[in-house]
């Protein structure tokens, strides 16, 4: 049986200030925002984010950019982040942007116990400036290395009690990878049942991964609703 937390701000109480941090969620789906408002609440400061974004201005991790508590951020996309791009321009945050399959392998490797890799991603541009490259069969790569966090904040749709994960569609992007490459990982979730309950087939993330479950609801906002006019 795993850990269980009270609130959102219960399971990240142990994070401490300078903590590297990697957060599930693509856009604002499958982000654990119970956890991430504990954060807030916590007022630690000067982390380091592993994600593919960073929120929007008013809510998911952009909530710890208005607070001023990242100090630097490696993800994919910004797009959607006006404080972000106001941040980047005036010095106040690191940033490390890295093309998306790029940062998914970078992750992987680091669950999968694989120190770096070779990829063609990125070579010739300011991406593999500074990187080792070779050639393999004609074709130039860059060394990638992995990426690995003190703590994973991830989202699920179900877990057992003993910390077994079931995602629900599209929120199984970045989660299941960021679940195995921290020391810590912790789980929010809609809802737990009883070990033996889920179906083993469906099982996405084995529960050897996680240390702590959160049962929260959430909003599930979304990032950019556009609607027909009728």
């Amino acid at each position: 049986m795993k850990k269980h937390y009270m609130s959102g701000y219960d399971a990240v109480s142990d994070i401490a200030d300078g903590s590297t941090l990697m957060v599930g969620g693509f856009g604002l789906v499958g982000i654990p925002e119970q956890m991430i408002l504990g954060l807030v609440e916590s007022e630690v400061k000067n982390l380091t984010i592993i994600s593919n974004n960073c929120g929007v201005d008013d809510w998911g991790l952009g909530l710890l950019l208005k607070n001023h508590q990242i100090k630097k951020m490696i993800g994919s996309y910004v797009g959607e982040n006006k404080e972000f791009e106001r941040q980047v321009l005036s010095g106040e945050l690191e940033v490390e942007l890295i093309p998306q399959g790029t940062l998914a392998e970078r992750i992987r490797a680091g669950g999968a116990g694989i120190p770096a890799f070779y990829t063609p991603a990125g070579v010739g541009t300011k991406v593999a400036e500074g990187k080792e490259t070779r050639i393999f069969h004609g074709k130039e790569y860059v060394l990638e290395h992995a990426l690995y966090a003190d703590y994973s904040l991830i989202r699920a749709y179900q877990a057992d009690e003993g910390g077994n994960l079931v995602y629900n569609k599209t929120a199984r992007n970045f989660n299941p990878m960021i679940a195995a490459a921290g020391k810590i990982t912790l789980a929010e979730v809609e809802n737990i049942v009883a070990t033996g309950k889920l179906n083993a087939d469906q099982v996405h993330t084995p529960g050897i991964y996680v240390q702590g479950l959160l049962e929260a609801k959430q909003e599930k906002r979304i990032e950019r609703k556009t609607i027909r006019n009728r």
